[in-house]
C-alpha cells in the first residue's frame, strides 16, 4: 500500500510522551500513529451506530409488513379520526372521508 506524507501539529507534551513511548516499544512514533489512526477508523462512530440500528429496525418492518399495508391502515385511520388543525375542515375530500366513517 502506498504511503503518502502528512503533516501533524500537536502539542509538546505529546510529542514528548510518543517519543518516550516509541522508544519503550523500539517502534517509531509513525508506526504508532498509523497503527492508533487504524484502530481509530476501524471502530464505528457513535452516530454510525444509531444509524445502522435504524436501519436494522427499518428493514425489519419490511419483513413483517412489506406491503406497508399496517402502515397505510394507520394513515387512514389517523386521517379520518383526529382533525389536523392545519387542513380545512370543510373541504370536499375531509367530508367524504368524515361520512364514510362516521366521524
Amino acid at each position: 500500500m502506498n504511503r503518502v506524507p502528512f503533516t501533524l501539529r500537536i502539542d509538546e507534551k505529546e510529542h514528548g510522551l510518543l517519543k518516550h513511548l516509541s522508544e519503550i516499544e523500539d517502534r517509531s512514533i509513525n508506526d504508532l500513529l498509523n497503527e492508533v489512526i487504524k484502530a481509530f477508523l476501524s471502530k464505528p462512530t457513535k452516530r454510525e451506530a444509531r444509524l445502522e440500528a435504524t436501519l436494522a429496525g427499518l428493514r425489519a418492518y419490511r419483513q413483517r409488513d412489506p406491503e406497508f399495508q399496517t402502515a397505510i391502515a394507520a394513515f387512514v385511520e389517523a386521517e379520518a379520526v383526529f382533525e389536523d388543525p392545519l387542513e380545512a375542515k370543510t373541504g370536499p375530500v375531509q367530508a367524504k372521508l368524515r361520512d364514510l366513517f362516521n366521524a
